[in-house]
């Protein structure tokens, strides 16, 4: 073996042990991977979880819909939750959803899926792509599908906005593992009633298969009928902060670009 061979060998040995090795795990180094979403921007978001994930030292993903009373009456709280490493994603202007589904009686025919258009769901999502980008400053951002649905007049819109976000979130209960993700309709357990060990049992089954698990939070303390409690809540911050060198606690956006990274 020359010279020049052995050079690029040592070049390869080095970048395989340093991506494959550090940390000893597939998710950024780290062996699981945990993303903390929030919906609806309520106003326990603002009083409850950003000082306790910042107390922690973690960052959210917040999906916030404009029309929310929350987000229209503090919407300086929310600058400073995205100058503050949060992402703010985008959930809609005014948070339609399919009123033809069981259940979806509070639907309201002003915004119901059923009745929009796909160009009337894109323009809207375009506009508060817009809006957000004039409060944190930022290009990009992730989505997350409003009640999980994703046509609009019967018809498909996953296609068509896309292009505009690295990734988009759903609301299937299941965990992912790098090779399947799938980040056009990203899985998430969606959290109603949990107790704390209940939540933190989640990522411990993350650590022990190596997968990503994303948690779907309306109500913390209150504000939504989706709701648990401000203790269940610190009980899995406590624990993702003890456990930093095992699970890499990330936004959705950072979670998007590195599987993008990796294919």
């Amino acid at each position: 073996m020359n010279t020049t061979s052995r050079v690029l060998l040592s070049i390869a040995l080095c970048v395989f042990s340093s991506t494959v090795f550090a940390g000893g795990g597939p998710w950024h180094g780290k062996t699981a991977a945990v993303v903390l979403t929030y919906d609806d921007a309520l106003n326990v978001h603002l009083d409850n979880v950003v000082p306790a994930l910042d107390a922690h030292g973690l960052h959210g993903t917040f999906y916030v819909t404009l029309s929310s009373e929350a987000f229209r009456t503090r919407m300086h709280e929310w600058q400073a939750v995205a100058a503050e490493g949060h992402e703010l994603g985008n959930h809609t202007l005014f948070h339609p959803c399919r009123g033809d589904l069981p259940g979806r009686d509070w639907v309201s025919p002003d915004y119901d899926l059923e009745r929009y258009s796909v160009q009337r769901m894109v323009d809207e999502i375009v506009l508060t792509n817009a809006i957000l980008q004039e409060l944190d400053g930022r290009k990009e951002r992730t989505f997350a599908y409003t009640c999980g649905d994703t046509t609009a007049g019967g018809k498909s819109f996953v296609h068509e906005i896309m292009p505009l976000f690295p990734a988009a979130r759903g609301v299937k209960d299941t965990f992912s593992t790098l090779d399947n993700i799938d980040l056009s309709d990203v899985n998430a357990y969606g959290a109603n009633g949990d107790s704390g060990d209940h939540l933190v049992s989640l990522a411990e089954q993350a650590v022990a298969d190596k997968e990503l698990i994303v948690y779907l939070f309306h109500g913390v303390g209150g504000d939504h009928d989706l709701n648990v409690s401000v203790d269940a809540h610190n009980q899995l911050l406590d624990y993702l902060q003890t456990h930093r060198d095992d699970i890499w606690v990330a936004t959705m956006e950072e979670l998007a670009m590195f599987v993008k990274s990796q294919r």
